[in-house]
């Protein structure tokens, strides 16, 4: 009987009567993100490619492990009894109650239908640097090697989630689960945007099963400029929310971010070829004419001034709730009543 093995990068199944000491590849590392690269703490290889990260071969040789990893605890935090007896010590007197200021009246939402404007973009001395370099290694040519058709034994699928790999022409009529988003990670939790199942810990991440079923792909198809999904995330300030997208090398003059009061709509051209587009209905309103788009070499920062000083529960205003057709039967049954009277 075949068991899952649990060491990074390998998550494979094997049979444990047959497990040898050189059977499994595997990290003995941890995954790093830094500066938009990703990477395993005990090899050299980073990439800015998600998929291309988990497709990273493994750099120690060693058994397969069957044993799952244990999930953090998080610590209890208890108050010690010194704590408790020096607050009930505290003298309960002299104490002032401060009334709240009033709340400013809310400001109407106004209409997604305004007209979009372009907002105003800085770009970095570091950005500038980084196309220069990219422009005097483009003037020396170097020759590329030739695609072919053969796909290498071991070749692993590119679906975001997927492990599997290529073993031979079988391999093609298995089912791919993947996930067909691409991955968040937002204040310590990691999840696809596709199923949104969100996890503190990187392995059970990794292991998530995909959401979508299909065929494997076992090469990037070159087409040119391409839409491709790209790594943000979002925090905010008193005044102002910030949307860091993760794209190296932008191009500032095919670059531009759109927005109206409630609406943002991204395009951006980075790494020569690469398109990210994203249309963001925002929960809040904004002040265009206040924000700003910064480009640098590793991110751009868009930095949107709130119209109204209050907190965003979230960035993107969800979609509104269909009532339930409850309400049309009784109008219907009230219609028919009204004639047979």
């Amino acid at each position: 009987m075949s068991v899952l093995c649990y060491n990074k990068g390998c998550a494979q199944r094997f049979d444990p009567e047959k497990n040898l000491d050189d059977a499994c590849t595997y990290h003995p590392g941890v995954p790093v993100f830094h500066d938009a690269l990703k990477g395993w703490s005990c090899c050299k290889r980073r990439t800015t490619d998600f998929s291309d990260f988990l497709s990273i071969a493994g750099c120690t040789k060693g058994p397969h492990n069957k044993e799952k990893p244990p999930e953090p605890v998080k610590p209890d935090v208890t108050v010690s009894a010194d704590k408790k007896d020096a607050d009930d010590q505290k003298p309960k007197f002299n104490e002032y109650i401060i009334s709240a200021p009033k709340p400013l009246e809310s400001i109407c939402r106004p209409s997604a239908d305004e007209p979009l404007v372009r907002m105003q973009h800085k770009v970095s001395a570091s950005l500038r640097q980084a196309l220069e370099k990219l422009k005097l290694s483009d003037n020396t040519v170097e020759e590329k090697e030739e695609d072919s058709d053969e796909i290498k034994i071991g070749t692993s699928c590119k679906n975001g989630g997927c492990m599997k790999s290529f073993d031979g022409p079988a391999s093609n009529e298995d089912v791919c689960s993947y996930h067909s988003g691409f991955p968040i990670f937002h204040e310590g939790m990691k999840y696809w945007t596709c199923c949104k199942r969100k996890t503190s810990d990187f392995n059970t991440f990794l292991s998530q099963e995909g959401c979508t079923k299909g065929t494997h792909v076992w090469r990037k198809k070159d087409t040119g400029k391409k839409v491709v999904p790209c790594r943000f995330d979002w925090h905010q300030t008193g005044g102002q929310v910030i949307i860091s997208i993760y794209a190296k090398n932008s191009i500032p003059e095919l670059s531009y971010v759109e927005a109206n009061s409630t609406t943002l709509n991204i395009h951006i051209l980075f790494e020569g070829e690469k398109v990210f587009e994203q249309k963001i209905d925002l929960w809040g309103v904004i002040d265009v004419s206040k924000s700003v788009v910064n480009m640098m070499a590793a991110k751009i920062e868009v930095a949107m001034k709130k119209s109204e000083a209050m907190s965003w529960a979230r960035l993107d205003l969800p979609p509104p709730v269909t009532q339930p057709k409850e309400n049309e039967k009784e109008r219907e049954e009230g219609d028919s009543e009204d004639e047979d009277e």
